[in-house]
């Protein structure tokens, strides 16, 4: 009976809102979308709501974190020079910014050696891991800044912990037994999250990026590459051997179902900019990474 509780709340908004919006003496159009998205944000905002009242501690969430990453490590010498250039590169960055998050948490950055992986994800307690193929797209360190900072702001905002606390209720797993939520497979937070917290993230990662001293305008023209890419691959589906193969543009296509469109993602990070008074702020630091290889081995 209790898990039937929040379906039947759900019902009675979609009800009430048929209800109310017939008694309205304006014309005014219903249409069943508006419905929908209403219950469905109730629905979200239900789910959410048990999982803030019995938040893990930071302890308790550190802990699920390192378990995770634990199972999703890659040893360093399965890298190759370049790639071990640019985990080093990814975790510099990711000091710089995270340095004026919120929450005082053991933040760690890592490279995920895959060129077909266009995507960045978080996990709870600290873990940030950046897809290789992300940095493909890159020209700026700010850009860099950027995807950081918003994946920093989904553990900041507690939206990583909830996850793992849903998942882990839907799936029937203790959080305290050590190795029961290695079940959770990686993809669930390479899916991202829901509307709000995306913007979320955009808005707060953009913030926090400029306290680390970089360009919020690397956010800008990191969308913008979104918006052109999301065009040319996902709405008019151009040849894959043009670009990009075709398993990028898969895990292209993957991103952008899971993110709200770039073109709202560009909206905000512009009125933002507005908003705060960072016009000047236009310099980015180009994206460079450097490497020695000495007998085969990456030499910093």
């Amino acid at each position: 009976m209790k898990r039937a509780a929040p379906f039947v709340v759900v019902l009675l908004v979609g009800v009430a809102g048929l209800y109310f919006s017939q008694r309205r003496h304006d014309p005014a159009p219903v249409s069943a979308n508006a419905i929908v998205a209403m219950a469905a944000d109730a629905q979200r905002d239900l789910s959410r709501a048990p999982m803030r009242l019995t938040r893990l501690s930071d302890a308790e969430e550190i802990a699920v974190g390192k378990q995770l990453a634990a199972g999703y490590s890659i040893s360093a010498e399965k890298l190759s020079p370049e790639q071990q250039a640019l985990d080093s590169y990814v975790k510099q960055v990711g000091h710089a910014v995270s340095a004026n998050a919120h929450r005082h948490l053991p933040y760690s950055f890592h490279l995920v050696p895959d060129r077909g992986m266009i995507n960045a994800f978080s996990l709870p307690g600290g873990p940030v891991y950046v897809g290789e193929g992300m940095l493909d797209l890159m020209t700026s360190e700010d850009e860099l800044a950027a995807v950081i900072g918003h994946e920093i702001e989904h553990i900041d905002h507690y939206h990583c912990a909830e996850r793992v606390q849903i998942e882990a209720r839907l799936r029937n797993l203790q959080l305290g037994i050590v190795g029961a939520i290695l079940q959770i497979p990686v993809q669930v937070w390479e899916a991202g999250y829901n509307k709000d917290e995306e913007l979320e993230a955009d808005r707060e990662g953009m913030r926090l990026a400029v306290l680390g001293g970089y360009s919020p305008y690397g956010a800008v023209t990191m969308f913008e590459r979104f918006s052109k890419l999301h065009s040319e691959y996902v709405v008019h589906a151009l040849n894959p051997e043009e670009e990009l193969t075709q398993l990028a543009i898969q895990s292209l296509q993957g991103y952008f179902r899971s993110h709200p469109l770039p073109s709202e993602r560009l909206a905000q990070a512009n009125s933002l900019i507005a908003q705060e008074g960072w016009q000047d702020r236009k310099m980015q630091k180009p994206f460079r990474i450097e490497y020695e290889v000495q007998n085969g081995k990456f030499v910093k």
